[in-house]
């Protein structure tokens, strides 16, 4: 696997690049749609590939490890055969879940021991049992084992809680160092940043990740609560002290304005559940704002869902009938609103990617940004 960059804008630290996989190229900025059990929320395969053109997707370690299990994802061949999904795939480590799951786990130095949230079932995860399970998934990308402390945390626990994610780090690039992949093709780890909304701790903390990274780093940590301003600030913060030739994937984030806006600072891989669970509750994205479809005053509006818009779904149905389907309770309605979304954020970091590339970035964000925030 290989990160290689095609443009840096002048005016922000904004980045067009490339990133090489065994299952395909990635064109980043990239946005990854979220299949945390080996299926993106109402989205069919072929759509994902042939109407939305997504390059990566994502699966979840701790969901993947419970159901349907290591066992039977290796006598599939790993999670690329088991969902019938040929481009390429990242897996998270299963250490956000597990920060989920506050009341349900203790977390030592040896690892994390936790209950189900299916059934209550005790199991334990470590660094190494992390890197294990997703050498059974077999995804391209793989994240690095990592407690993620909450907002707001105090500097000793967010130290604390950083240095134990560098030991974790380091026993989990040996494991992988000892243990091949399974599937006969390559897997990369992204080591994972943290220490909170301390700059000192992100500092040290990037530098640290940056020493094991081959590839990419992500910045893990954000979005759990804090102000806005606070996670640009953090990431704008990563990113300096990142290597220019290593990818940079920010973690759960986030809507549309938090893209570009990262985007700026200098990220180029994102993922959010946001997209298809808001839009399986009727919360529409748009260029010209967001709309929440099931308002009554869509009901006799006949326009796209949204006007200006070139993805698949945009201009086949209109506001009326998607609301009516979410009037009815009709299955299709949030189907058709998680595509809807999931265009949207694509055709967004295309159009960054695009922007970037023709030195237009800055101006072409600036007059964009109002909008996406705006109420419709």
């Amino acid at each position: 696997m290989k990160f290689a960059l095609a443009q840096q804008d002048e005016k922000t630290a904004a980045r067009a690049g490339l990133l090489e996989t065994p299952h395909g190229r990635i064109h980043t900025p990239i946005f990854m749609p979220v299949g945390t059990v080996a299926s993106v929320k109402t989205v069919h395969q072929r759509e994902l590939v042939q109407d939305l053109q997504a390059e990566i997707i994502l699966g979840n370690t701790y969901h993947l490890y419970l159901r349907p299990g290591t066992d039977l994802l290796e006598q599939a061949g790993g999670l690329h055969a088991f969902m019938n999904w040929q481009r390429p795939l990242l897996t998270d480590s299963g250490g956000y879940q597990v920060y989920s799951l506050a009341e349900q786990r203790k977390i030592t130095e040896d690892g994390v021991r936790f209950r189900s949230h299916i059934d209550g079932s005790p199991h334990f995860f470590s660094p190494e049992q992390s890197m294990a399970i997703q050498r059974s998934i077999g995804a391209d990308i793989i994240m690095a084992f990592d407690e993620c402390p909450p907002y707001p945390a105090s500097y000793q626990y967010a130290r604390e809680s950083m240095e134990l994610t560098h030991r974790w780090l380091d026993r989990g690039h040996k494991y992988l160092a000892e243990n091949p992949p399974l599937y006969g093709q390559e897997q990369t780890l992204f080591p994972i940043v943290q220490g909170s909304t301390y700059e000192d701790l992100r500092r040290h903390s990037a530098e640290t990740a940056a020493a094991y990274a081959s590839c990419g780093v992500a910045i893990g940590g954000l979005s759990v609560g804090e102000p806005a301003e606070e996670m640009y600030a953090m990431s704008e913060l990563v990113c300096q002290h990142l290597p220019q030739d290593k990818a940079r994937y920010l973690m759960g984030v986030g809507t549309p304005a938090d893209l570009l806006e990262n985007i700026a600072r200098g990220v180029d891989m994102f993922d959010c559940v946001m997209p298809t669970r808001n839009g399986r509750n009727g919360m529409i994205f748009t260029q010209e704002g967001i709309l929440n479809i099931k308002n009554k005053k869509w009901a006799d509006d006949f326009t796209p869902l949204d006007p200006a818009g070139n993805t698949y779904v945009d201009q086949q149905y209109s506001r009326a009938y998607v609301r009516h389907l979410f009037a009815a309770r009709e299955y299709l309605g949030p189907q058709i609103a998680s595509l809807h979304n999931l265009g949207f954020y694509l055709w967004l970091v295309r159009a960054a990617r695009s922007h970037i590339i023709e030195g237009t970035f800055a101006q072409w964000k600036d007059q964009l940004l109002p909008k996406l925030t705006r109420r419709l």
